[in-house]
């Protein structure tokens, strides 16, 4: 097997959606009989750890497997532990996800230089897109990147000097309204423009839904409908929602990820 695909879930600004879209990718991505892992960096919130022990606690109450990544929060916040904790959780691992906290601090960039697969999940709104792009207020143009941008560019020229592998970084629009207005256009436009001058993709994420809160208690996803009693069409399209996210991020097939083995004579 080759190593491991990181998926590294990454925004310094919080409510974005991140934890939550960490999650769902994690057991989306074990639905498809992928061996994932889970590293919570945020031992303060731990809010994919809480998620993915509510959703131990319902697979045991329902004497019922349900897809499911190992997981751990790092109470070591050094390179070393992180470090150590990857090499505990990802020796079996086909995909690492890492959810980071809200904030930057070391062990987040740290974090950042592993990601194969890097996602910025944000609200569609303007003050997200200050994280990465400031705008002209008449115009809604994009005059510059933001530091956050910059801070990435960096980060994966350097893991492109370190490991000569290339980075994709996707920006997810999480919670997106599903009426049209001027305001998902012009924020899409930017976007679209920043993409272009910094080297992402846009992708949507999960819209805004009231399904996603609910579903925290027991640890559920909407993959999980026949443990959901009261599943509406609601819930059936957000989860097709959540399938189409997971195409877009692209995270290879198992069999992509063994690297070829030369033949010999």
């Amino acid at each position: 097997m080759g190593q491991p695909h990181f998926i590294v879930f990454a925004n310094e600004k919080g409510g974005t959606g991140k934890s939550t879209t960490a999650v769902h990718t994690a057991v989306a991505l074990a639905a498809k009989g992928l061996k994932v892992a889970a590293i919570d960096l945020d031992h303060r919130q731990r809010t994919m750890t809480r998620y993915l022990e509510n959703r131990t606690k319902t697979v045991d109450r329902l004497a019922k497997p349900l897809p499911q990544p190992v997981f751990e929060v790092l109470e070591d916040l050094t390179e070393a532990g992180l470090d150590a904790a990857i090499t505990r959780l990802g020796a079996d691992a086909d995909v690492i996800v890492i959810d980071t906290p809200g904030r930057d601090d070391a062990v987040a960039r740290a974090a950042i230089l592993k990601a194969d697969t890097l996602v910025t999940p944000m609200n569609d709104s303007f003050v997200d897109l200050d994280l990465i792009g400031q705008v002209d207020s008449e115009t809604y143009k994009i005059t510059r990147p933001s530091f956050y941008a910059e801070l990435i560019w960096n980060s994966r020229t350097q893991r492109a000097k370190q490991v000569g592998k290339s980075v994709d970084w996707v920006v997810l629009r999480n919670r997106l309204q599903h009426i049209d207005s001027h305001n998902l256009r012009r924020v899409g436009a930017a976007l679209d423009e920043l993409a272009r001058r910094v080297g992402f993709r846009v992708i949507p994420g999960l819209g805004e839904r009231v399904i996603y809160r609910e579903l925290f208690p027991k640890g559920l996803t909407l993959l999980d409908l026949a443990e959901i009693g009261d599943a509406s069409i609601a819930h059936v399209a957000a989860r097709q929602e959540l399938r189409e996210m997971i195409a877009g991020l692209g995270i290879p097939d198992r069999d992509e990820m063994v690297e070829p083995i030369a033949a010999t004579a």
